[in-house]
């Protein structure tokens, strides 16, 4: 309630209440609603800009956007670890595995190139966090690219190793007869006497002098092409196509072990030794052709020798005695 306010009348010598002017009635009036309106305003916009008002609803789509954000924050780490961990294997997919067997190391920029054309992020754009959804969106696709390109180069570096295991099998790489069985290395390959002759020739092969009736071994995996004495001054004698250009031949046999056509390993037994065709004394006179031309056959033991029983061997083959055949 107001206070009662007076003043004193000297006319009438007394006190006399005082009469407030309408006008001012109503300014006070529109003061108040004015005040109490900017004060509820503001009291509005503080309860609006705290957790107060919100509805459940809100409060929820709150705690799901924080959520969002870690498992971002989550993924963003995730994907930096899986970069890491393909760039390693890339690093040992090109300098180890591709020079290891011969291929060509993919280019980086093959590895690390984005996609052109068109925009393929276009129905991401638009959101509040369009930038931080393409950004994540565009890691994760050349990622999966870089995966795709990794397993296929893995993909071909498991074939060039399942060849190169079949080209090491086949290549001829131990000796037709065991170093127990020998009498001697007689002849190398080279400029040698012939036996019958006496005359300076090419000997294209290397004779292995035994016992007649001693195993021989083929050198290497391979399908027999041969197994006869169809060949002038061979006798009996066996040819293995090893495949990758190689084939060994094996002659003056006393019989045979294998057939035309079957499939070998090496270090089966294919044959003995014998006396067969143009030839001295028993023994079995080992060549190996590379695509078609007569190569060294020293060249090709390191699968069954030591290195003093190659280096006696190499003494002996550069001999310039007379051969066997």
């Amino acid at each position: 309630m107001s206070k009662v306010k007076y003043y004193y009348d000297p006319d009438t010598l007394s006190y006399r209440k005082i009469e407030p002017k309408k006008s001012k009635k109503y300014r006070n009036l529109f003061l108040f609603i004015v005040g109490a309106a900017l004060f509820g305003f503001l009291g509005l916009i503080v309860l609006l800009n705290t957790n107060l008002l919100n509805t459940p609803k809100e409060l929820s789509l709150e705690r799901e956007v924080r959520n969002y954000e870690l498992q971002y924050e989550i993924l963003g780490k995730k994907m930096e670890q899986m970069e890491q961990v393909l760039t390693n294997i890339e690093d040992r997919d090109n300098n180890i595995y591709r020079l290891y067997f011969e291929a060509n190391p993919i280019p980086e920029e093959q590895r690390r190139a984005g996609f052109g054309g068109i925009n393929r992020y276009k129905s991401l754009e638009g959101f509040n966090n369009s930038e931080i959804i393409i950004n994540a969106t565009e890691r994760l696709d050349i990622i999966q690219k870089q995966m795709v390109i990794q397993s296929k180069s893995l993909d071909e570096i498991a074939k060039l190793a399942e060849e190169k295991e079949k080209l090491l099998a086949a290549i001829p790489a131990i000796q037709p007869v065991r170093n127990e069985d020998l009498t001697r290395m007689a002849s190398g390959y080279g400029w040698r006497s012939d036996p019958f002759t006496k005359a300076r020739k090419m000997h294209w092969g290397m004779d292995f002098t035994a016992p007649r009736g001693v195993p021989i071994y083929a050198t290497g995996d391979g399908t027999v092409k041969r197994a006869d004495n169809g060949s002038s001054g061979y006798g009996k004698h066996i040819r293995i196509d090893h495949g990758y250009g190689y084939m060994s031949l094996y002659a003056h046999l006393s019989k045979y072990n294998v057939s035309k056509g079957q499939k070998v390993k090496r270090g089966d037994l294919i044959g003995f030794v014998g006396n067969t065709g143009r030839s001295e004394a028993p023994h079995v006179h080992y060549e190996v052709f590379k695509d078609g031309e007569r190569i060294n056959p020293i060249n090709f033991y390191y699968g069954s020798l030591t290195a003093e029983e190659f280096e006696n061997m190499l003494k002996f083959a550069n001999q310039e005695n007379q051969s066997l055949d």
